[in-house]
């Protein structure tokens, strides 16, 4: 496949190297200097697009995106709050997106296996939950949106919890979602269940930035030739 890269900085500099590795090509890489090129849809044959720039440039990104008919997989975060207004430009212009808080593979797995822990856990009620992420100093947005995804698929299927808050709190019903930043750490998200006589937890530790950028790839290879709204979970056939 053609594909442009939408923020070139470290993930998109790995995400280069994963999509070279799989024999993709390369054919127009974005950032600040030259956003208008994607503004203006000159996109050199692009067939697909990944998209990891900052969270106020990721809208605009997006919706040219779906302006000039280009498949986008989008893994900035932060951006969040403005979802449906996406959303809705997707379904009007018949665009197609994957847009995930985390593409690693591996990340994708703990969400469904951090699921089915939350649905056997809310029926013993001498546990509390809480969810730690750390990540490194760059990162802009807290909690991370993995953190969020995390907490949203515990709150899915565990009885008790209603809501989450970014620190620790004594509210029952509140899930608990602690932040670090610590220098050159690229992720680790942890749930824990806390009991007075033990302790469960679940963890996740990214080794390096490889896996988030295949995650990515492997999105837009999903895309290719379809238009629609997906997740990880369709890309990755859970």
């Amino acid at each position: 496949m053609k594909l442009a890269i939408i923020g070139y900085g470290k993930m998109g500099k790995v995400i280069e190297k994963v999509a070279l590795n799989r024999g993709h090509e390369i054919v127009l890489k974005i950032d600040q200097d030259n956003v208008d090129l994607l503004q203006k849809g000159e996109l050199n044959g692009a067939e697909a697009a990944i998209e990891f720039s900052r969270p106020e440039s990721a809208v605009d990104n997006i919706l040219a995106c779906f302006q000039h008919n280009l498949p986008v997989a989008v893994g900035t975060t932060g951006w969040y709050e403005h979802w449906e207004k996406v959303k809705s430009e997707c379904e009007s212009k018949k665009g197609a997106i994957v847009a995930a808080t985390n593409f690693s593979v591996g990340v994708n797995l703990f969400f469904e296996l951090n699921k089915k822990l939350a649905e056997l856990m809310s029926k013993r009620d001498e546990y509390t939950a809480k969810v730690e992420e750390t990540h490194h100093t760059e990162k802009l947005d807290s909690p991370s949106g993995t953190a969020i995804t995390i907490a949203e698929g515990l709150i899915e299927k565990h009885s008790l919890y209603q809501n989450w808050e970014n620190q620790q709190t004594e509210k029952n019903t509140t899930l608990d979602i602690i932040s670090y930043r610590e220098a050159g750490v690229p992720g680790t998200h942890t749930v824990t269940y806390d009991s007075p006589i033990d302790q469960i937890s679940i963890s996740h530790k990214a080794k390096n930035r490889e896996g988030f950028a295949l995650g990515a790839v492997l999105a837009a290879e999903f895309l290719n030739g379809k238009t629609g709204i997906y997740q990880m979970k369709d890309v990755l056939n859970f």
